[in-house]
């Protein structure tokens, strides 16, 4: 099954000074949207993140959606487990695992 995954960051919680530094992302809120054909499946989760001293600071109004999806993912938010869910909402959509038949003598 070839699904079509959409990753997105819907918000960042932000500590408005943290060292010198302003605009400290310290929370992201994210959201998976799977499609194939025309199912749909979606997850949505937020990570608390920390700022790693290796690595420079980058401004808020600097960084890109790539650059905090990844620290989503290293932050502990299995980016394959999380697909595999919502590929598997789409195939209980395709081939729903349970269904609720009209009864019988019912007109």
């Amino acid at each position: 099954m070839d699904v079509t995954y959409t990753w997105s960051v819907v918000q960042m919680d932000a500590y408005p000074q943290v060292d010198g530094d302003n605009d400290v992302v310290f929370t992201v809120h994210w959201t998976l949207n799977g499609k194939y054909e025309s199912y749909t499946g979606s997850s949505y989760g937020s990570v608390g993140v920390t700022t790693n001293s290796s690595e420079p600071f980058t401004p808020y109004s600097d960084l890109t959606q790539d650059q905090v999806l990844n620290w989503v993912w290293n932050s502990g938010v299995d980016k394959v487990e999380q697909e595999n869910n919502v590929m598997m909402q789409i195939q209980n959509k395709i081939n729903p695992p349970v269904i609720t038949p009209p009864l019988p003598w019912a007109a």
